[in-house]
């Protein structure tokens, strides 16, 4: 059994962080590698190491004196080493790093987050540090290069056996640092993962597992304990950000399952989610609801709309040419939706329209804002008659206007519109009739 083994930020914001991370990997033989993110918030109002190492940029570039805020940074190292005893040479190395600022990269400097921490954690382990820079390898475009990562992981195991690694970035094959997506420590626990052909892939964070629901709107809502990927990917698009939801092509790729555990109360056990997961008859309906709000939908209608061959395309490609990502489009004979985030038209919406009205000449163009839309997933619900009505029927008991409402192609989710003053009533509402 091998597990590749991720912890967030939280999980090492102290040294009693570390104590608690160095306990799980002593209860497990099977968990040999281990991924670290940069050392994160202590407590509330506290910051995260990463967000202080952007500040420490744009102080840079705008030749800001950041002394102050790298004072801060390397107390947090100095901090852990002392309280855990640690030998590494922290200051010494903050001070290297102090002096190499005028010349490094924005890149680089943000990336020292990680390999401060990951080089405490590896002494504090008992494992060797491996630079994530020698192992997770980028074209010069930026994307990365699976092919040759492998090989470089490949070849570090046989040199060093068990390892600590920072997530996060890597490197080119020149050396020069590149990053992830913020949140990228759990897409490099997933390669790496993918690159030894894991049987499990571990992601220890603050919470236990994926919930049902926003703990902020249903008061504390049941943990999800197996979902699909497929599932997973529905509820991170809309909002249940729990894990870095490009974190999911490796491990899916090579069929590995991936656990949310955690790190505070590993006895919890989590979620595990799987390429499939047998349906019982005593699964819920609904495995999870989650929802955003400020969406905007643009109606436009025109009388034998059906018949005009390229009427539809025309009409997307003005989004295209204004680079605005669709995030659906309900249809009727005569008529479409186009559903786009608010935040993305907040500065052509008008320009939009205009170009709409003058290139297609529809009947009518009308502009919908303050639009929420909740997303209900279950991959019972297709084999559950009754499930859409049920579902419009409790919102309609509670008094809610339902303003569009769509279904996947996969028929795992439910796509539901509601004003925004209605989103927190409409996540209650299904909670409680399906889930609770």
């Amino acid at each position: 059994m091998l597990k590749i083994t991720k912890f967030g930020g939280s999980s090492v914001a102290s040294a009693e962080q570390f104590r608690k991370v160095k306990s799980i990997i002593a209860a497990d033989d099977a968990r040999r590698f281990v991924v670290v993110s940069a050392a994160g918030k202590r407590f509330s109002g506290d910051n995260k190491v990463t967000d202080l190492l952007y500040l420490v940029n744009a102080h840079r570039e705008y030749n800001v004196d950041c002394t102050a805020l790298l004072d801060d940074i390397e107390q947090r190292f100095v901090d852990i080493k002392e309280d855990l005893g640690l030998t590494w040479p922290v200051a010494q190395k903050f001070a290297d790093f102090r002096a190499g600022l005028a010349s490094d990269s924005p890149e680089y400097i943000v990336s020292r987050g990680e390999w401060f921490t990951a080089h405490l954690m590896a002494e504090y382990l008992g494992l060797p540090f491996v630079d994530a820079a020698d192992a997770i390898v980028f074209h010069h475009d930026g994307s990365l290069d699976l092919e040759r990562t492998a090989d470089r992981v490949h070849e570090l195991v046989v040199r060093v056996g068990h390892f600590v690694m920072p997530g996060f970035y890597g490197a080119t094959t020149d050396g020069e640092i590149k990053l992830l997506d913020r949140g990228g420590g759990d897409i490099t626990g997933s390669i790496l993962a993918n690159a030894l052909s894991a049987d499990l892939y571990e992601n220890w964070t603050d919470v236990s597992g994926f919930l049902s629901a926003d703990p902020r709107i249903v008061d504390r809502p049941r943990t999800i304990e197996s979902i699909t990927f497929d599932e997973m990917r529905e509820l991170s698009y809309m909002g249940a950000n729990v894990l870095h939801e490009e974190a999911i092509f490796p491990v899916r790729e090579a069929n590995i399952p991936i656990a949310i555990l955690n790190t505070n109360a590993p006895e919890e056990g989590g979620t595990i989610i799987r390429e499939r997961v047998e349906a019982t008859p005593d699964d819920p309906v609904i495995t999870g609801i989650a929802g955003r709000k400020d969406f905007l939908s643009v109606y436009i209608a025109k009388t034998h709309m059906s018949d005009a061959v390229g009427f539809m395309r025309q009409v997307l490609s003005i989004f295209e040419r204004y680079h605005v990502s669709i995030e659906h489009v309900p249809t009727g004979i005569d008529s479409f939706s186009v559903v786009v985030n608010g935040k993305d038209v907040k500065d052509s919406i008008y320009s939009i329209v205009a170009d709409i009205q003058r290139e297609v000449k529809p009947d009518t163009v009308k502009v919908i804002d303050t639009l929420a839309l909740v997303s209900v997933v279950g991959r019972s619900m297709s084999s559950r008659p009754g499930s859409s009505g049920k579902l419009l029927g409790v919102l309609g008991n509670e008094g809610i206007n339902v303003r569009m409402i769509t279904q996947s192609s996969q028929e795992i989710n439910i796509i539901i519109g509601v004003n925004n003053e209605d989103f927190e009533r409409t996540v209650q509402a299904v909670y409680d009739a399906f889930i609770e």
